[in-house]
């Protein structure tokens, strides 16, 4: 087991590249994940290959990458041919041994249930997430060769999101880690929320770009990207 794909979008670039300069980037293509797996490989004898891949891309689907995109795209519209240019799972699997997906803060913007869950909704509402979740993990489940990395859910600061969505996405949380995280399975939950929230509600304005951009800056990203590496080598290995 050695090739692993990290889909993402900007929040996952930020951890991606950690303390690495986004211009030396562009030019050498290794940030600090790709540094700290080649480190270990030369120090462990392993082999493995790491890449992030934006998922889905802006276009066609279009830059949302939520509970109800994945499930749109993976189960929905299953199958060994892409939609709309994105890769199923059938496609991934036969690619990638370990496959890291996330979503990105707005997904903490989450509206109140009202009572009638629709999986097939793209409102975020948690009554849907959980919906699309379940489904999720049942099509994961489809591949038991396959170690799938989930990321709890992405946090916005104080600034760019209400106390009851702050709450919501916590609610959220806890039902992904309590309820919906099924020990012995091939689906593996890396903390994020955790780390990211230190306890608290929301994204620390110390964590953040600034209290008005909720993407995690380069010292925080720095402190977080080993942690994460390590998570999916423990992954791989345990």
């Amino acid at each position: 087991m050695k090739k692993i794909v990290f889909l993402h979008h900007s929040t996952g670039m930020s951890i991606w590249l950690g303390k690495s300069n986004r211009y030396l980037y562009k030019l050498t293509r290794k940030g600090d994940v790709q540094k700290f797996f080649a480190g270990y490989n030369q120090g462990n004898n392993k082999n493995y290959e790491i890449k992030e891949v934006a998922f889905p891309k802006s276009s066609p689907y279009g830059w949302n990458n939520y509970p109800y995109d994945y499930y749109n795209i993976w189960v929905k519209n299953a199958g060994e041919q892409s939609f709309m240019e994105e890769p199923t799972l059938e496609m991934l699997t036969k690619e990638y041994d370990v496959i890291v997906f996330k979503h990105c803060f707005p997904v903490s913007r989450i509206s109140e249930d009202t009572g009638a869950p629709d999986i097939n909704s793209d409102v975020k509402k948690v009554e849907n997430y959980k919906l699309q979740y379940d489904s999720l993990k049942k099509k994961m489940h489809e591949f038991p060769n396959t170690k799938f990395i989930v990321w709890t859910p992405v946090v916005c600061t104080k600034n760019q999101i209400t106390e009851d969505e702050a709450k919501r996405t916590h609610q959220f949380y806890e039902w992904m880690m309590n309820d919906w995280n099924e020990k012995g399975d091939n689906i593996y939950i890396w903390d994020y929320y955790k780390l990211q929230t230190e306890g608290n509600l929301y994204l620390p304005d110390k964590n953040a770009s600034d209290p008005n951009n909720s993407h995690p800056n380069a010292e925080f990203s720095a402190k977080v990207a080993p942690l994460f590496c390590k998570y999916i080598i423990d992954t791989i290995e345990s």
